[in-house]
C-alpha cells in the first residue's frame, strides 16, 4: 500500500514542480517546497493512534519522513546537478551550455519596450 502511495506522491510532486530543472532555489523557496512536502504527506497518511492516549493526532515531521525518507529538496538538487553534467557534456556548441556557463553581451535599452503588434 504505501509502495503505490509513495508512487503517487512522486508523481504528483513532479506535476507540480515542472521546470524545476531551471530553479534558483532560494531559502524562502526551499521552506515552501519543505511545507507542501509536510502538507502533502500529512494528507496522504492521515492521522496516527496515541498509544498513550488512545486519541488520534496529527503526525509530526520527524514520523512523516520516517514513513517517507525521500526529500523534495533532495531530489531537485540532484536531478539539477545531472542536467548541469548533461549540459557540460553537450560542449559549448549548444545553446544550452552558453546559456549555463555564459554572460550576456551589451545593455539593454532603457524605458519601456514599444508595443510590436
Amino acid at each position: 500500500m504505501y509502495h503505490l502511495i509513495s508512487y503517487l506522491f512522486m508523481v504528483f510532486v513532479k506535476l507540480n514542480l515542472y521546470g524545476y530543472k531551471t530553479w534558483s532555489l532560494a531559502v524562502r523557496k526551499e521552506r515552501r517546497l519543505r511545507v507542501f512536502e509536510s502538507v502533502a504527506l500529512r494528507r496522504i497518511f492521515g492521522h496516527m493512534k496515541d498509544e498513550v492516549t488512545r486519541d488520534w493526532r496529527r503526525l509530526h515531521n520527524e514520523e512523516l519522513h520516517d514513513l517517507y525518507p525521500q526529500n523534495i529538496i533532495r531530489m531537485i538538487r540532484s536531478i539539477r546537478m545531472r542536467w548541469a553534467r548533461h549540459v557540460a557534456r553537450i560542449g559549448e556548441r549548444k545553446g544550452a551550455c552558453r546559456v549555463l556557463v555564459g554572460r550576456p553581451e551589451g545593455k539593454r535599452p532603457l524605458g519601456r519596450p514599444n508595443h510590436r503588434w
